[in-house]
């Protein structure tokens, strides 16, 4: 949302900034708004850690109340997390419109929470804002009510504006000439005591050593299941703790490729200045658009897969494209412009 909040800044239109709290340790929620500058949240949610039902009626219940004080035109939510379903349903069952950034995606796999709560959104939002022309085409033949807009997607315009602020000592810190970055968060990678043991294996015969900013959750997982006692004695495997977003776009410039279940990661690696390839321990994405154009390559989490994949990336990395499919860094801008243009 920080090329958005920093349009509406620029051009003094009222706005108000509510934290969930979802993500409630400080390396992964206060460090992003230092950063960023960003002006500091009117209101904090702190829905915290939970069940789904939990976090969408936490969010629900907190913004209804904060609503009933203060009517906004429209709420603006971004992407697929609980608190995006929870606050674009507490929106519009008190008649306010909802805009939904990075609207469209689609994975096909319902196992996935993210997957229904970007579906529902979308099918009660106002305006949609599709980062690409496949995300619209998917838009319009599921026959969404909402105005379609394609925009590309803010985290372009980030990365085109944080780039230059990017640094990481990660290499002289742990001593390693070059690295494979790693990320691994969603609950069918991490919570399944079988899917983590074969991200440690994958970590271990990798053909470089790996950097691993661990979520606090999946560190837990480890030490649970006595995997950890695999990870203290290998050389190859570094677990960090998380870093704010400066540093992590230096770890994504530095690395030789990425291995990553996350769906942002495989638009950053597109953008300029990153240009990296990216194998997606999934076994679908919401972003096609990163495959097409030679970045990604989804290959679920089978070691022997990934690892070939691996060296495939390796092989093919001077072949990436030049342009991000996911817009030229304009989409916050262009998301104001149509708040501005449009009676709300």
């Amino acid at each position: 949302m920080a090329p958005i909040i920093l349009e509406l800044q620029k051009r003094s239109m009222d706005f108000e900034v509510i934290h969930t709290d979802q993500h409630y340790d400080k390396n992964m929620s206060n460090i992003f708004f230092e950063e960023l500058e960003l002006p500091k949240p009117d209101i904090n949610l702190k829905i915290g850690s939970g069940t789904q039902a939990e976090q969408v009626a936490g969010t629900m219940l907190g913004l209804e109340k904060h609503f009933l004080d203060n009517m906004p035109d429209v709420v603006l939510v971004q992407g697929d997390t609980n608190a995006v379903l929870g606050g674009a349903l507490a929106a519009v069952k008190m008649g306010i419109k909802v805009g939904h950034v990075e609207a469209g995606l689609r994975s096909h796999d319902n196992r996935m929470p993210e997957e229904h709560n970007r579906r529902l959104t979308d099918h009660i939002s106002t305006l949609l804002f599709a980062p690409t022309q496949n995300s619209a085409d998917i838009l319009k033949n599921e026959n969404v009510w909402g105005d379609i807009h394609i925009t590309g997607n803010t985290v372009i315009d980030s990365l085109i504006r944080y780039l230059p602020k990017a640094k990481t000592d990660i290499k002289e810190r742990l001593d390693i000439d070059s690295f494979i970055l790693m990320t691994a968060h969603r609950a069918e990678n991490v919570d399944d005591p079988i899917s983590l043991a074969g991200l440690v294996t994958i970590m271990e015969k990798c053909p470089m050593p790996v950097v691993y900013p661990i979520h606090p959750r999946t560190r837990k997982n480890l030490e649970n299941t006595g995997l950890m006692s695999r990870i203290d004695s290998s050389n190859n495997i570094h677990l960090i703790e998380p870093v704010g977003y400066f540093e992590f776009l230096g770890m994504e410039k530095e690395c030789s490729l990425v291995i990553s279940d996350s769906g942002g990661i495989q638009e950053e690696v597109t953008a300029p200045g990153i240009r990296k390839p990216i194998v997606v321990i999934r076994d679908s994405t919401e972003r096609p658009e990163a495959v097409d154009s030679g970045f990604a390559q989804v290959v679920g989490l089978s070691p022997k897969e990934v690892l070939a994949a691996v060296d495939k990336a390796f092989a093919t990395i001077d072949d990436l494209a030049d342009r991000s499919p996911y817009g030229d860094g304009t989409a916050g801008k262009q998301i104001v412009d149509i708040l501005a243009s449009i009676d709300i």
